[in-house]
């Protein structure tokens, strides 16, 4: 399907989710249907079981890039040949590459586009949106663009985005090999944002370069979309091509770097004694410091002019980016990942270091075992964190935040915001480094999937871990936000408003729904595991993700699919009321027993309650003439007659009619309504008179006939005080008041402060480190 029609057909599914009714004014016939139409059909390529079709195909791009680090004008310079292999049955006339760095370029539409307003504390950042130009000079400039031969190459560049024109048609199953020189000034990213840029720490004079989307790179040429060209506007990432990469990259000869894939010249660029580390590295098992604390702060106080070059290579990767800086301590771990040696490490800063040293490359190993047993053994030999005041990934290499005070303490808060974001950015090797989603699509492909492994990683690190995004009960306020704030999880990036409960805590919070309460862990574990097996080094679509997941469990979700990623109605299931009954046993025994209470309930009232309490002369009692037979009358007595009747009664039972008499089953009728309208399952919980609990699981299926009301009987043994719904709180049910019979009332708090947020990455919350220290 080409683009316009896929975006058309993309549209109109949405419409259909937003009315969420196939069956207009229907109580029924809406929430259950299957998704038919919203996805997109299946064909040679993509199959209707989610696996890649017989006739899958997707492009490859193979870069040779070198490349200079300029440290006193904060300018990088480049030229890299392009090998570009057209895997697809089309002919291509043209080929498009983007040009991330465009984004910062003043005249790009990103840096007009959004709503701005004023405010009484401005950062610069801010302030320099509003005037929408800057000191320097940025985005890319191509110096030069031929063919192989260095024949020159006609091309437009249109913002973000490069088109090539061939000199002729680039047939299936051929090559395209074309050279580009191009410079760019580095942003200060800590002013200007971005993904990459420099950091500058003035306290020493140095620069800490974080290179990344850095080069002229093919955008996805696919078989669902055509070219993927939609604009980089800074917020939906990328979707790129694989291939192979050999970098060189020159800079200051004091400077460390580390980049995605295996360094080809350590021997070259480190010192005996780091090289003699590194060797080290490869068997110890703790993280061994290859670059050490003291060399880094060595490094600080000179400014080398000479130069070294770094080699890397890496191979089968959607991207390339890499970390520059005299101030890097490196440290390195040889880690056994199901079967296999990768050598997990971390780069940071003096200011990182109490933090980073004890934690990141440890929190590295741990995140990739975790994620290999959740969904394919990790195929790279490398996986490495850097400390950037910054939260971003690529192949191999990703850039966390986390730095102590001046005195070396930290918050608990910094600490489990370290390991955290250490853990997300090393997850997104998986998605979508590995299984290669659009992000530019769909952002919850890559966000929400890695934010709910994420989720499993941090509980399997620590039973505690504070983990803000996973649980159900933690999405709640954001779902029962007002409707003009929300759209469904099949949004584009730039369209939501409310960018990290939408892209990632909804879709990771539906998938642990899933887990644990919907399929169960088997079932989901082992469809979860084959989603990211068939799509391994491919581009799956959300319509691939859907149907792998049924086809893998056996497990019908299109109703799932539709009310959690195609709706934004929210659940609120509540219990209306309860009603209990008992099988009339016949036994006079009961029956007469139960009379007598009802008797006696009925008899009291207050007027009564009062007259013998104040000792009123009674007539009947003051004149005993007036008492009859009635009057000594025991009507609830149990006769003989009464007994003769039971037991000829019981005695003409079959063996199956005694045993039910015999039960004293207690029967339970329950009335619910979904007030939110998202159908879920029901979770409920009996409380009986002697203490004791059970819970009962039923389908989500039961509202298939009635979506908003449905009464359900339940027979049992014991005498029920009181009926919960959810009592985990699984579902994140968004008004938890009506879950209870009898209602239970839930106190309310109100704060008088509101504690202001910190700078990404610095210390916040309480410091008790530091008070214990003082």
């Amino acid at each position: 399907m080409r683009k316009k029609s896929f975006q058309l057909a993309l549209a109109l599914s949405f419409m259909a989710a937003i009315a969420q009714a196939q069956n207009p004014g229907s109580n029924h016939g809406n929430r259950f249907e299957q998704l038919g139409t919203m996805l997109q059909d299946p064909n040679v390529y993509r199959s209707a079981s989610g696996a890649p079709g017989p006739k899958y195909w997707q492009q490859r791009a193979d870069y040779d890039i070198t490349a200079t680090l300029d440290d006193e004008k904060q300018k990088l310079t480049g030229a890299e040949t392009v090998t570009y292999y057209n895997n697809s049955p089309d002919p291509l006339t043209y080929i498009w590459l983007q040009l991330d760095e465009n984004e910062h370029d003043p005249k790009s539409d990103n840096n007009s586009f959004d709503e701005s307003s004023m405010s009484d504390k401005m950062s610069m950042r801010s302030v320099n949106a509003l005037l929408g130009n800057a000191d320097r000079e940025f985005g890319v400039k191509i110096v030069k663009l031929t063919d192989e031969n260095g024949k020159a190459l006609p091309y437009t560049i249109n913002q973000t985005m490069m088109r090539i024109d061939l000199p002729q048609a680039l047939q299936p199953g051929q090559k395209f090999r074309f050279k580009v020189e191009w410079w760019y000034n580095i942003s200060d990213r800590m002013v200007q944002g971005g993904r990459g840029g420099y950091e500058y720490f003035a306290e020493d004079k140095n620069y800490l370069y974080t290179i990344t989307q850095w080069y002229p790179r093919l955008a996805v040429y696919s078989d669902f979309q055509g070219w993927q060209n939609k604009q980089f506007t800074g917020r939906g990432e990328f979707a790129l091509t694989f291939g192979n990469f050999r970098v060189s990259f020159n800079v200051p000869a004091d400077h460390v770097v580390g980049a995605t894939g295996e360094c080809q010249n350590y021997k070259e660029v480190l010192s005996p004694a780091q090289f003699q580390r590194w060797q080290q590295a490869q068997t110890t098992k703790q993280p061994l410091e290859v670059v050490t604390l003291d060399e880094a702060k060595k490094a600080l106080a000179g400014h080398a002019t000479a130069r070294k070059t770094w080699v890397y290579e890496a191979q089968n990767v959607r991207d390339f980016a890499l970390v520059s800086s005299r101030r890097l301590v490196w440290d390195a771990l040889a880690t056994n990942v199901e079967g296999k040696k990768v050598m997990a490490m971390s780069y940071y800063g003096p200011e990182a270091y109490p933090l980073y040293n004890r934690y990141s490359t440890k929190v590295v190993a741990h995140t990739l075992k975790t994620y290999s047993k959740h969904t394919i053994p990790y195929p790279y030999p490398v996986a490495i964190s850097v400390e950037a005041a910054n939260g971003m990934e690529y192949p191999m290499i990703c850039f966390n935040y986390g730095r102590a005070e001046k005195d070396g303490t930290y918050s608990e808060a910094t600490k489990n915001g370290m390991i955290g974001v250490i853990i997300h950015e090393v997850g997104h090797n998986f998605f979508p480094m590995i299984v290669n989603s659009d992000e530019r699509q769909w952002s919850w492909m890559d966000e929400g999937l890695n934010t709910f492994c994420q989720f499993l990683t941090e509980q399997e690190w620590d039973n505690n871990f504070p983990s803000n995004r996973g649980p159900a009960h933690k999405i709640t306020d954001y779902m029962k936000m007002p409707k003009d704030q929300l759209e469904p999880i099949m949004t584009n990036s730039e369209n939501i408003i409310q960018f990290g409960p939408n892209a990632y805590a909804k879709p990771a919070t539906a998938l642990n729904i899933l887990r644990e309460t919907v399929m169960g862990r088997e079932l989901f574990d082992f469809a979860f595991r084959e989603y990211a097996r068939r799509w391994a080094f491919k581009h799956p679509t959300p319509a691939d993700f859907f149907r792998t997941m049924e086809d893998a469990s056996a497990v019908d979700l299109d109703w799932f699919w539709r009310g959690w990623f195609y709706g934004i109605e929210p659940v609120d299931i509540a219990i209306d009321s309860v009603k209990w009954y008992r099988l009339d046993t016949k036994d006079p025994n009961v029956s007469k027993a139960e009379a007598k209470a009802k008797y006696d309930r009925n008899a009291e009232h207050i007027a009564r309650t009062r007259n013998k309490a104040a000792g009123v002369p009674f007539a009947v009692d003051q004149d005993t003439s007036l008492q009859d037979f009635y009057s000594k009358w025991n009507r609830f007595e149990v006769t003989a007659e009464d007994k003769a009747d039971y037991q000829s009664f019981y005695a003409g039972l079959s063996p199956e009619e005694k045993k039910l008499y015999d039960s004293k089953k207690n029967f339970y009728e329950v009335s619910f309504s979904n007030v939110g309208g998202l159908v879920m399952p029901l979770i409920i919980e009996w409380t009986f008179a002697d203490g004791t609990k059970e819970t009962d699981r039923i389908s989500a299926y039961i509202w298939r006939k009635d979506e908003f009301h449905i009464t359900k009987v339940f027979a049992k043994d014991k005498e029920v005080v009181a009926v919960k719904l959810d009592p985990q709180r699984e579902t994140a049910d968004i008004d938890e008041a009506n879950n209870s019979w009898p209602r239970v009332a839930t106190p309310s708090r109100f704060e008088m402060f509101r504690q202001k947020e910190g700078v990404r990455g610095a210390s916040t919350g309480g410091n008790p480190m530091q008070k214990a220290k003082k």
